[in-house]
């Protein structure tokens, strides 16, 4: 792919991400209880790059849909997003989001799992603007999407109170938690779009792949990025005693009594303190933890990749390969 294609792209991409916004900041404005519609707003704007909703809609043109067609259930998924995102903050006690308050750290418990719950009400108003007549597979769909989210969040807290959790666990966990939403927004995309059985399959299977990538990828930049680049405290998830991929490599890696006693202090006390991060960033490094993410990364990217070969639509087959290198930061 060239530089001017990967432009056109990002100036589509841009676009339509500009005319959510709008939609978006309009949502719940003057609506009242204000104690209820200010925090929905509040979260519903912070910002992002909006790529739930914007697969969404580049799945539905990926079938020869139009933009336009897709628009509610756009914005249903970046709401079903947020709730998904203010509930996840209470139950990890999370002080920022984007480099903003949390719901719940702004406003107070209560109103943000209201806010959370009215986000999860206004989705399904927006999804069944979007769906053809008397279509339940796209509502069937997006239920199904948010069940798995609450299942692969369960997993997830279940996790941070069990001694031994094996790999394999952890990649259905974040299928669930996480894949499962990418799965949904390019499945009601192209299902939105009119595709066919196959190109819905392979949209589908794209957004899965495409999403285990892309949650690999939070794992690692968790402990690897800036902090004002991630927008949050960097090595949260050591702090809070998740165990993420990186982790679990490092304690199938270890070899080394000291290492393997710096890993089980983790598990035994619930997590680190913030002045280990580098420690344990030294330990990741040395037992090759980086690249083995890396390299898990890339194949289920390129697992991602292979799924659109059997799009026939070729402009927007490169545009959701260049999303997806764009995305986990292969474009450089």
């Amino acid at each position: 792919m060239n530089i001017t294609d990967g432009n056109r792209f990002k100036k589509i991409y841009d676009s339509q991400r500009i005319k959510l916004e709008v939609r978006i900041s309009e949502l719940f404005k003057d609506k009242e209880p204000v104690s209820l519609y200010e925090p929905c707003s509040f979260i519903i704007q912070s910002g992002g790059k909006r790529l739930r909703p914007l697969l969404v809609l580049i799945a539905a043109r990926a079938v020869g849909g139009r933009f336009r067609d897709a628009q509610d259930a756009a914005v249903a998924v970046e709401l079903l997003h947020n709730f998904t995102l203010v509930h996840d903050d209470i139950m990890d006690n999370a002080e920022k989001r984007r480099g903003r308050p949390t719901l719940h750290k702004k406003y107070d418990l209560n109103a943000a799992i209201l806010a959370g719950d009215n986000l999860l009400g206004a989705a399904y108003e927006f999804l069944l603007k979007g769906c053809h007549e008397k279509d339940k597979n796209i509502l069937a769909t997006f239920t199904r999407g948010l069940i798995e989210v609450c299942e692969g969040q369960s997993l997830d807290k279940e996790f941070e109170t069990r001694d031994s959790v094996l790999i394999d666990e952890y990649l259905v966990m974040i299928q669930k938690k996480t894949a499962a939403l990418f799965e949904t927004c390019c499945s009601i995309g192209a299902q939105i779009g009119n595709g066919s059985k196959a190109e819905v399959k392979a949209l589908t299977g794209f957004g899965r792949s495409l999403g285990m990538a892309f949650q690999l990828q939070d794992d690692l930049l968790d402990i690897m990025a800036e902090e004002a680049e991630l927008g949050k405290m960097i090595g949260g998830d050591l702090i809070e005693g998740k165990k993420t991929f990186l982790f679990l490599k490092a304690l199938q890696l270890a070899e080394k009594p000291e290492d393997k006693k710096a890993l089980q202090n983790v598990i035994d006390n619930k997590g680190i303190q913030k002045e280990e991060i580098d420690a344990y960033r030294d330990i990741y490094r040395r037992l090759n933890v980086i690249e083995e993410t890396e390299k898990e990364i890339n194949r289920y990217t390129l697992l991602a990749l292979k799924e659109i070969n059997k799009l026939k639509n070729a402009e927007f087959k490169a545009m959701l390969e260049w999303l997806a290198n764009w995305l986990l930061g292969r474009n450089k």
